[in-house]
C-alpha cells in the first residue's frame, strides 16, 4: 500500500525551488500513474532513485537536476532541457528524448534501450559506460562528449563528433554515417573509413552496412 505523500516510501531528496513544480510533485506523490511535468521548471531538484514510469517531461526545464538511478521507462522528455543534469545510472528504456538538450549532462552508466535521441544537443555530455541499445541517434551532437567505455548495439549513429570527443574503450556495432569535425572542416564518414577513425581515437566500434531491401 502506498504511504501517504510518498511513492512506495520514496520522496525527493530536494524539491525544486520553483513552487509550481514543487506543488506538482507533492500532488503526484498522492496520486497514481505518471508525473505530468510538461513545461514546468524542475531545475535544481534531487529526484534520484524516483520511479517516473510513463511520465511527461515534455518541454520541462531540468537544469542541474539530479536523477541518479531514476527510472523513466516509456517517458516523454521531448524538448526538455537537461543542461548540467546528473542522470548517472538512469534507466531510459523506450524514452523519447528527441530535441532534448543534454549539454554537459552526466549519463555515466545510464541505459538507453530502444530510446529515441534525434536532434539532441549532447555536446560536452559524459556518457562513460553508457549503454546504447537499438537506440536512434540521429542528428545527435556529441562534440566534446565523453563516450569512453560506452557500449553500442545496432544503433543508428548519424551523430556529430569532433577532436574533443573521447572514444577510448567504446565498443559494439553502429550504423553510420557520422559527421566528423576536425579544425573547421566537417566531413561525413561511413563504413570502414568511420571505423578506422574511431579506432584511431581508441574505440572499437564496428560500422554495419544497412540491410538491402528485397524487391
Amino acid at each position: 500500500m502506498m504511504s501517504s505523500g510518498t511513492r512506495n516510501g520514496w520522496l525527493p531528496s530536494r524539491f525544486p525551488p520553483d513552487e509550481t513544480a514543487a506543488q506538482r510533485l507533492r500532488e503526484w506523490l498522492e496520486e497514481e500513474g505518471g508525473l505530468d511535468a510538461v513545461g514546468i521548471d524542475l531545475s535544481g531538484a534531487d529526484l534520484s532513485h524516483g520511479a517516473f514510469w510513463e511520465s511527461w517531461f515534455t518541454g520541462a526545464k531540468l537544469v542541474n537536476t539530479k536523477l541518479v538511478g531514476a527510472d523513466l521507462y516509456r517517458s516523454d522528455t521531448q524538448g526538455a532541457d537537461f543542461t548540467g543534469a546528473d542522470l548517472t545510472r538512469c534507466s531510459l528504456i523506450r524514452v523519447n528524448m528527441d530535441n532534448a538538450i543534454l549539454v554537459n549532462a552526466v549519463l555515466d552508466g545510464a541505459e538507453l534501450v530502444k530510446a529515441s535521441s534525434c536532434d539532441v544537443d549532447a555536446s560536452g555530455a559524459s556518457c562513460r559506460g553508457t549503454e546504447f541499445v537499438d537506440t536512434f541517434l540521429i542528428n545527435t551532437n556529441f562534440r566534446s562528449a565523453d563516450l569512453r567505455n560506452a557500449v553500442f548495439e545496432e544503433n543508428s549513429f548519424k551523430v556529430t563528433l569532433d577532436e574533443e570527443t573521447r572514444l577510448e574503450g567504446a565498443s559494439g556495432t553502429v550504423f553510420g554515417p557520422a559527421v566528423i569535425i576536425e579544425g573547421q572542416t566537417p566531413r561525413e564518414l561511413s563504413g570502414d573509413t568511420l571505423e578506422q577513425w574511431i579506432r584511431s581515437r581508441g574505440g572499437n566500434l564496428r560500422v554495419l552496412k544497412p540491410a538491402r531491401s528485397v524487391t
